[in-house]
């Protein structure tokens, strides 16, 4: 069977047609008839699939450890949560929600918690990733609403992207617009990023601003369209006010060419480029995301940018406007819902006249009256805070992991174990945040899950259940409305289906709303019966009477959601990062995604494929600062931050500025040991906001220096206990496609490594071939004639390829004794004659690096060369960017190479 659903993944909302047979997918493939993708996939989008199964999950309710029926798990959080507000206030509970949920749980979610339970304390891990971009919307627009879609990065004339790596974050996007500039040779794309990123493949112009400079160039841009004489003086008479305020701010500093281009480290030549394309321009599209949020000064810096658009009328327009991208699938749809502290529901706020109110009658049936809030409750970091100081003592945590991501994240911790109750409902039976749940609640996931999802253009689109959840697994939505029966607020939530979850947020969005002032109306949606809800195609918000086929981009008219109707130009005076650097730790920390990961790797490190490209954590460090810190490219190290230390392996890069780091965010206790990047930054938020700088930490470096490294494949389900993860001073577990890989590495020279193999793993060596000397050594354990596993001492750079030992490992699961002559191949780890191809660049296809060399060497001198020979680049396109830096450098190293020899001769 074929049906049409969407990605759960980034903020692109792709659509997806899954091919199942009632008890597995068999296939997935993009949905060419939806026009966020038209069929093109990720990476990961392709590996879904592959990331399904009933291994590794939840499938029974936990009660302080000790497996449950569902009714004893939920009258136990309804009666642990009403003795908690009976002994402490009402205020004493809080949730903490996630862009990972559907728009139904969501709505269920906040309507209990706010309405019935009325406490304020509901926030999402949304908070981490889009806030800044939300309160900047509002203060600009007067309400959260991104005035963009996708077509406009197709029709624009410039695209600029800040603090934005497309090409792995949103990869799919990143595609549209890259096919777009090849149809049109005019389009022309700046990239403004402290790293270079696969991202800059398609630049025209790069900027490599230094961190936490946003607003100050921003603000020169907003000068030197005023000194220029590029400023819409009409569509600001008409359609605005504060333009006399905004560049009062921005002329507070020196606005020449030159002391801009020094306070944010680029070229003038390049920075004069950019201000004069973009004034000079209509259509322009200016796309952010969190290296502009994730800041102390992130509203600000998006008002910066949004500024900028309004002052030339570059917005409402085919191709023009600021263009918040979201990280997560659904951040927008809890945005909607009123998933963030300082919402209600339905796009209305605390401070929104008669909103309180109104949604109290909304919400009031014939028995009940619920009591909402008289004010915001505390934002994510917030939260925490009051969760340490003992005012909130009972915590929900949905479909997220504030033990890795939230920063000063060792101190999280230590706040969860002394929460008096923490519910957790998850589906991952990995998920580190398990091990603080006094209640765990088996939830289901995608392909299980059913309800609706908004994208980050606006596009609301259906995420179908397709199977089965396992086990007892339930979905959001029942839990929270079966714990809500327990509490006695049975008839508002008598839901038997998502479809009639989203009936009424519908109908709130139009509730009280004729004059249309509230921007956030799906009106148009009500009333739909089970089969229209299950039928529903993707549409765009607003949708209402004046509206009913939706709006594909918004302020057309040049009127806002403001009470006069006009936007806010906001003045803006650029603030550095809070955290500041100093000589203990004189490294600037920036974090963000993989290409090919997601969160914290509870589903995608289910494909073994998806592990490949980076399967290690890393430290990313400029050559120049890594000769200063004597360090090698692949050498172990550590990091040291505010809150903690991070251990990875260097990854030596041009890419990089001088002095700045770049770690990965995905790492948890189930992966490595100490590579939560969270543990390395301070909990500096915007004071707006409320979202936490993740992109400006203060680091040290330095060396690990262990005695040994050594790579463990060890059969999956082998009988034994992974104690090495304490006894290692840095260890990271690699799932493979039929075993589990596991790096090691610590500060014991001389350990007897065949007695540590017969104490530690099953089956007794039975190969082994040791340098004394050198301290290297490989060895292979077998139990009745299967391999069990196969060990090797030294450094990892000597590995081969692993695909043949799985191979084997596989075969031993099927329980085939090893044949001799592949037994003599065991010790090498690869089939005679065979080559390494090196780490993976394409996951698609799974070509390695090395073997993308040798074709480039060979003559394969273009992409296209390069997929015709190998594959790679030619599915979903996200190695391309990748592909092109090794023909560059390639050629590059050639050209040197010719010009060394005519010099000898």
């Amino acid at each position: 069977m074929r049906v049409s659903t969407t990605c759960p993944y980034c903020g692109v909302g792709c659509g997806v047609i899954a091919t199942h047979d009632g008890q597995m997918l068999t296939g997935v493939e993009g949905d060419r008839d939806h026009p966020a993708n038209f069929g093109r996939l990720c990476v990961k989008g392709s590996a879904l699939a592959e990331t399904l199964g009933h291994h590794g999950r939840l499938t029974r309710p936990r009660v302080d450890g000790v497996e449950v029926d569902w009714d004893t798990a939920l009258s136990t959080v309804a009666e642990r949560l009403r003795a908690t507000q009976a002994a402490h206030g009402r205020e004493s509970v809080a949730g903490y929600l996630s862009g990972q949920l559907l728009t139904e749980d969501y709505y269920v979610a906040n309507k209990l918690f706010k309405g019935f339970l009325g406490t304020p304390h509901l926030d999402t891990n949304s908070r981490l990733c889009m806030a800044s971009a939300v309160a900047s919307y509002k203060r600009a627009f007067g309400a959260d609403a991104v005035p963009c879609n996708y077509e406009d990065l197709e029709e624009a004339e410039l695209v600029v992207l800040v603090g934005s790596n497309l090409a792995w974050n949103h990869p799919v996007l990143y595609q549209r617009l890259r096919s777009a500039k090849q149809r049109n040779p005019l389009l022309r794309v700046v990239v403004i990023d402290p790293r270079v990123t696969d991202t800059c493949e398609i630049a025209d112009l790069y900027l490599g601003i230094r961190p936490g400079s946003d607003a100050r160039l921003f603000n020169g841009l907003l000068a030197f369209m005023a000194e220029r004489g590029r400023l819409d003086r009409v569509y600001l008479e008409r359609h605005t006010q504060g333009i006399d305020d905004a560049l009062t701010a921005a002329r507070e500093d020196d606005c020449s060419i030159e002391a801009i281009a020094a306070d944010c480290d680029v070229a003038p030549e390049r920075l004069e480029t950019f201000f004069y394309w973009f004034a000079s321009q209509l259509h322009v599209v200016t796309l952010y995301s969190q290296g502009i949020n994730q800041s102390s000064s992130g509203t600000d810096k998006c008002n910066a940018i949004t500024n900028c658009h309004l002052a030339g009328g570059k917005l409402g327009l085919p191709g023009a406007g600021p263009f918040s991208i979201t990280g997560q699938p659904n951040a927008m749809g809890g945005r909607e819902v009123g998933g963030l502290a300082n919402q209600l529901a339905a796009h209305m706020d605390y401070h929104t006249p008669g909103a309180i109110d109104r949604v109290t009658r909304f919400w009031t049936t014939d028995t009940l009256t619920p009591s909402l809030p008289d004010g915001p409750g505390h934002k994510a970091v917030e939260l925490f805070d009051a969760i340490g100081r003992g005012e909130i003592r009972a915590l929900w945590i949905m479909a997220t992991n504030p033990g890795v991501s939230l920063p000063d994240v060792n101190r999280v911790r230590r706040i969860l174990a002394a929460c008096p109750l923490v519910i957790v409902s998850e589906c991952m039976a990995n998920a580190d945040i398990l091990q603080y749940a006094d209640i765990v609640l088996p939830a289901s996931s995608w392909s299980e899950k059913d309800g609706t999802v908004t994208n980050s253009e606006r596009r609301i689109s259906r995420q179908r259940g397709l199977l089965a959840p396992p086990g007892e697994a339930r979905h959001d939505w029942w839990i929270i409305s079966q714990v809500a029966n327990r509490l006695g607020f049975a008839e508002a939530f008598a839901y038997t289906h998502p479809g009639e979850i989203f009936d009424e947020h519908a109908r709130l969005t139009g509730f009280e709303n004729e004059s249309g002032n509230r921007l956030f109306d799906i009106s148009g949606l009500v009333g739909l019966d089970r089969a229209a809800y299950d039928a529903l195609k993707s549409i765009q918000w607003p949708v209402n009477a004046l509206a009913p086929k939706g709006t594909a981009r918004l302020f057309t008219d040049g009127r806002f959601a403001t009470p006069d109707g006009r936007a806010r130009l906001i003045a803006v005076r650029p603030r550095g990062p809070q955290q500041s650097l100093s000589a203990a730790r004189p490294l600037r920390l920036n974090t963000g995604r993989v290409r090919d990961q997601w969160h914290t790797m509870t589903r995608t490190a289910r494909s073994p494929r998806l592990m490949n490209h980076r399967s290690e954590p890393f430290i990313e460090v400029h050559p120049q600062d890594a000769d200063d810190l004597h360090l090698q490219d692949q050498q172990l190290a550590r990091l040291e931050g505010a809150g903690g230390d991070y251990l990875g392996r260097v990854r030596v890069s041009n890419a990089m500025r001088r002095g700045e780091v770049f770690v990965p965010m995905h790492w948890n206790d189930s992966f490595s040991g100490r590579a939560r990047m969270g543990g390395l930054l301070a909990a500096h938020v915007d004071p707006l906001s409320g979202q936490p700088e993740s992109k400006h930490g203060a680091v040290s470096l330095a060396p690990l220096m262990p005695g040994w490294e050594a790579t463990l494949v060890l059969a999956d389900g082998a009988d034994c206990e992974p104690d090495w993860r304490d006894e290692s001073a840095y260890w990271a577990y690699i799932p493979l496609a039929h075993c589990q890989r596991w790096q090691l590495a610590g500060g014991d020279a001389h350990r007897d490594w065949l007695d540590w193999a017969n104490a530690n793993l099953p089956g007794e060596p039975a190969l082994w071939a040791e340098d004394v000397a050198s301290g290297r050594l490989r060895a292979a354990g077998f139990i009745k004639g299967r391999l069990s596993w196969w060990l090797m001492v030294g450094s990892p750079a000597e590995l081969p390829a692993l695909h043949w030992l799985d191979e084997r490992f596989a075969e031993a699961a099927a329980g085939e004794a090893l044949p001799s002559d592949l037994r003599r191949r065991l010790l090498a780890g690869c089939a005679a004659g065979e080559a390494d191809s090196g780490p993976t660049v394409c996951s698609c296809h799974q070509v390695g690096q090395k073997a993308i060399i040798e074709a480039i060497r060979a003559g394969d001198s273009s992409v296209e060369a390069l997929g015709a020979r190998l594959a790679c680049g030619t599915q979903c396109g996200s190695c391309i960017p990748e592909l092109k830096s090794l023909i560059e450098e390639e050629t590059a190293r050639a050209v040197t190479g010719e010009a060394l020899e005519s010099e000898a001769v």
